[in-house]
């Protein structure tokens, strides 16, 4: 369980940093529209996948909600990125298909507060 709280933190830092180094192309140059959105959505979910590794659980749930968020990630800002740096896309409907993954990861998180029994109750 240990090394499935480290990658999710490893995954963390690694959304992080892109998302800070996207903030960055969007004030120095890239297409500051799409290069933002790629900041927002990496910072943001960089916050989840820490929030994830520090809980302390590396469940089924917190797997699932890890690979769907990572997978969502690469296709959404990889293919945003792209865009804003080269012109090109990642593949047709990459962000529409990365951006459903994030929202399912989201979904599998909340389903995780409703079934995840961790083996005590929960204190609220």
């Amino acid at each position: 369980m240990l090394f499935c709280n480290r990658v999710m933190l490893v995954l963390a830092g690694l959304s992080g940093a892109g998302g800070v180094a996207a903030a960055a192309a969007s004030a120095h140059g890239s297409d500051a529209r799409l290069m933002g959105a790629v900041a927002l959505v990496a910072l943001t979910h960089g916050a989840l996948l820490a929030a994830l590794g520090f809980s302390g659980r590396a469940g089924y749930w917190q797997r699932g909600v890890t690979a769907l968020t990572m997978l969502g990630l690469v296709f959404f800002c990889g293919d945003l990125a792209l865009r804003a740096l080269y012109g090109e896309r990642l593949f047709a409907m990459a962000a529409p298909t990365g951006g459903s993954l994030l929202i399912l990861g989201w979904l599998v998180l909340a389903l995780s507060g409703l079934f995840d029994r961790p083996g005590k109750s929960c204190d609220c």
